[in-house]
């Protein structure tokens, strides 16, 4: 593996697998145990930034209605259980 100086290191494929770092930089700080259990889906880099825009409310990247799917659903369903809906947005 090449030797580069940390400037010129070549960032991570969007689409490898998610690192403890990658997972905290794009998330935030999160618990224990909502950290642990995303770090066991083992998501790809594309996966948390898909959750982390659904989570910011820019649900209409991925088309109005539509839930996210797969490792990026999960991890959206692990941040936000045990949040109660907000009133008015029962269906």
């Amino acid at each position: 593996m090449p030797n580069f100086p940390m400037s010129k290191r070549p960032a991570p494929a969007p689409n490898g697998s998610a690192t403890s770092d990658d997972i905290r930089r794009i998330l935030g700080p999160l618990d224990d145990a909502k950290f642990i259990a995303i770090v066991n889906l083992r998501p790809t880099v594309v996966d948390v930034e898909q959750a982390s825009l659904w989570l910011a409310g820019d649900a209409d990247v991925f088309g109005t209605g539509q839930p996210l799917k797969s490792v990026a659903g999960d991890i959206v369903a692990i941040l936000t259980a045990g949040e109660e809906e907000e009133p008015g947005l029962a269906g």
